[in-house]
């Protein structure tokens, strides 16, 4: 199995604080973002390498992270870091882009763990991968609880087997309380479905609205997580995540 971790995006919504850094790479409680994605994907079984996608722009900064890294500790698993050749928002790959570009770049041919760089995940990643591995495709998601907060995500709606029977990326009308976190499992004999995607002319961005596409054509299931989770998506959030983590809560 291998795992990609997006970080590609240029943050403007972080502005000035990602201005002259990416946002996985900013610090939660002296540890960035993208560490603390890092720290249990050590520690999953069956795992053999860890590819961080980055833009052009930032590619020193992760290279630069990954020597600290490194120097900091003996990592289990090799970290593998792809520069998409992108400069600015406006020439970015997008999401789907990026994905896309380092299955075919890299030419593995394995089952993919995928998450956004930017998430902050306080569950158990083996739980999911031992879900996931034998229904083929899956998706991470939590349970908001209200759903005035789902217009902001990916609004995932399961039916009682578990399998995805809808999927909306910010709904003005949510359906559900159910929202996609970002993290999602790939059996290998699916890969190929990215590039039909994007040669079919859709969105590059998000992978929500490769979900709404995916889960029409193959079955895809959600795993509802019980951790704690953080989207840090503007200054705001970062802010309260740091917060809580400074504070040990989550």
């Amino acid at each position: 199995m291998k795992c990609l971790l997006l970080g590609a995006g240029y943050a403007t919504r972080l502005y000035p604080l990602t201005k002259d850094r990416p946002k996985p790479l900013l610090p939660v409680a002296g540890i960035p973002i993208l560490q603390r994605i890092c720290e249990p994907l050590m520690q999953l079984k069956g795992l053999d390498k860890i590819y961080v996608v980055t833009n052009h722009r930032f590619a020193g900064h992760y290279h630069h992270w990954k020597r600290d890294y490194e120097n900091h500790r003996a990592l289990p698993i090799e970290i593998d870091i792809w520069d998409d050749g992108t400069q600015t928002p406006d020439d970015r790959l997008g999401a789907i882009g990026d994905i896309n570009f380092v299955i075919q770049n890299a030419k593995f041919d394995d089952d993919l763990l995928l998450i956004a760089g930017d998430n902050l995940i306080e569950f158990s990643l083996p739980d999911f991968a031992a879900f996931a591995q034998p229904k083929g495709a899956a998706v991470c998601v939590k349970d908001l609880k209200a759903k005035k907060l789902v217009s902001l995500y990916g609004a995932v709606e399961l039916n009682k087997q578990g399998r995805v029977v809808g999927f909306e990326e910010k709904p003005p009308k949510p359906k559900t309380t159910l929202v996609s976190i970002g993290v999602y499992y790939f059996g290998k004999q699916h890969l190929p479905l990215f590039k039909e995607y994007l040669d079919l002319g859709h969105s590059k961005d998000a992978p929500g609205y490769y979900l709404q596409w995916l889960h029409e054509r193959i079955e895809v299931f959600g795993h509802v997580i019980d951790g704690e989770w953080f989207d840090i998506g503007d200054i705001d959030s970062y802010n309260k995540a740091n917060e809580m983590m400074m504070k040990g809560i989550s």
